[in-house]
């Protein structure tokens, strides 16, 4: 979705050319992991951190394509509200210390762009969602004015063929309708890249597919919208009402909103980039020249450009990524984990979401044949709503029956089994300690980022109305962000 397109409008016949070049570049893709020796290469991350932009009050700045003008980094670019940014880091190969070259690269990147927000009274922060985000700040005028927002919005909007409607439910209810696209850039969320071998794509995905519920809930970071309490993390549920593009009279069959959890336990790469195709109609036909097969009879590696574009226009939770790149090679997107609060934070959920899918991963053939999907899909809904409270289905090797069982106990016995997995890669101990250590934090003070956020809010409720009350907890928030202390250091009282 980064890619520049320069029209927002397209006819009835670039629809057409478009999903026949994506069938095109799905038999390619077909052909190259045919091929025995396709993704063959080591193991690496990347990471990208979306920002909410503060101005000194602490309520969104709507700047952003002034700070990315000052910047120049090829590396920023502006996220669908004018209120957000996104900083992409230099993927590292998963050896050595990976994470803590991440987490210092995140960290001078914001540093520096903070540099240049200042003079425009802009600063960034780390949050699944701003606690001081008002209505008013919303609308389609707060959208960032580029082509490839207005024909996402255009073709989203057109599909559903009515405005969309939100509701989510928690301890407060908010129902709402927006009449544009514009409330999904109330989310920001911190999106892990992790390159797996091809070979095995498919037991890799399984594996983060049913370890992500407990990574989402220790990370969870999103309590509110609008003052209202609301899921651990209601970005889950807003990122996906926000855009819906079926339409609630369609009568006959409907695809599957594009913000999915998964289809069911997947057999092969391939199949994810066919059910996104045939589930999904296209939303932004941009075409390339590349002709895939002849590249791929020369030998060569093909960009699939029109394939990995219609995928980017879909939203599964975790994503199959395909990249020409080093040869052509595979990775997961692992994209619901929130921002925040701080870089070594959410460096610590990277590198504890691959260690438990690592933990698993020998048995995943086992695991996934005694759940049945679905339950690893109510995992994750349940994770979104209680946080580091809810309760799971967690299968076990030796167990005979299902039965729900505290996510906080299934993570506490899958951290020495994820540290265990972790020791067997090329990651130095002194990254896995450090990083896993901070997990062990928040399981043992069962503090979240979310939680972190109610305490402090109820506590300051106590004395300050509810406007006031949110903004001195985000200012602390802030304080403690920028100090880069991990979330369970931080003080409980005001």
């Amino acid at each position: 979705m980064g890619l520049s397109i320069k029209q927002s409008e397209f006819a009835a016949e670039e629809f057409e050319r478009f999903a026949a070049k994506v069938r095109t570049d799905l038999a390619a893709l077909r052909r190259l992991l045919d091929r025995p020796d396709f993704g063959e290469g080591e193991s690496s991350i990347g990471a990208e951190v979306e920002f909410y932009i503060v101005n000194p009050d602490l309520y969104v700045q709507p700047i952003n394509t002034e700070i990315a003008a000052r910047v120049k980094d090829p590396q920023l670019t502006v996220e669908l509200n004018r209120f957000n940014l996104e900083y992409n880091l230099t993927p590292q190969a998963f050896s050595g210390t990976p994470f803590a070259r991440t987490e210092q690269e995140l960290l001078a990147a914001t540093r520096r762009i903070n540099q240049h927000a200042k003079p425009l009274e802009g600063e960034l922060v780390p949050i699944g969602i701003l606690p001081t985000l008002r209505q008013s700040d919303m609308g389609a005028e707060v959208m960032t004015d580029l082509p490839r927002y207005h024909a996402l919005s255009s073709a989203l909007l057109k599909q559903r063929g009515e405005p969309f409607s939100i509701h989510i439910g928690g301890n407060d209810v908010i129902d709402l309708t927006a009449d544009d696209v514009y409330m999904e850039g109330a989310t920001t969320s911190f999106q892990l890249h992790w390159r797996v071998p091809a070979n095995r794509f498919a037991d890799y995905f399984n594996a983060v597919q049913l370890v992500t519920p407990i990574a989402l809930a220790l990370a969870s970071n999103s309590p509110s919208l609008f003052g209202h309490h609301l899921w651990d993390e209601t970005r889950i549920a807003l990122f996906k009402q926000s855009i819906d593009s079926r339409s609630p009279h369609h009568k006959t069959w409907r695809h599957p909103p594009r913000v999915y959890y998964g289809n069911g336990w997947v057999r092969s790469a391939w199949e994810l980039f066919a059910a996104s195709a045939s589930l999904y109609p296209p939303i932004l036909p941009v075409l390339s020249e590349e002709d895939p097969m002849a590249m791929i009879d020369h030998g060569q590696v093909p960009e699939l450009a029109e394939l990995r574009l219609h995928q980017g226009t879909t939203w599964p939770w975790n994503r199959a990524i395909y990249d020409h790149a080093d040869g052509g090679h595979l990775r997961i997107e692992i994209r619901s984990m929130p921002a925040g609060p701080t870089a070594v934070d959410m460096c610590a959920n990277g590198l504890f979401v691959i260690g438990a899918a690592l933990a698993i991963l020998d048995d995943i053939q086992h695991l996934t044949s005694i759940l049945p999907f679905h339950y690893t899909e109510h995992n994750f809904y349940r994770a979104a709503k209680y946080g580091i409270g809810a309760e799971i289905i967690w299968p076990h090797k030796d167990q005979v029956q299902l039965q729900d069982t505290p996510l906080l106990n299934v993570a506490r016995a899958l951290l020495p089994r994820a540290r265990e997995a972790l020791q067997r890669t090329a990651v130095d101990d002194t990254e896995i300690n450090r990083l896993l250590g901070i997990i062990e934090g928040r399981i043992e003070t069962t503090l979240s980022g979310a939680r972190w956020q109610r305490y402090m809010t109820q506590s300051l409720l106590r004395s300050l109305g509810p406007s006031e009350a949110f903004r001195s907890m985000l200012a602390l928030y802030m304080a403690n962000q920028k100090q880069n202390t991990p979330l369970h250091e931080w003080t409980l009282s005001p």
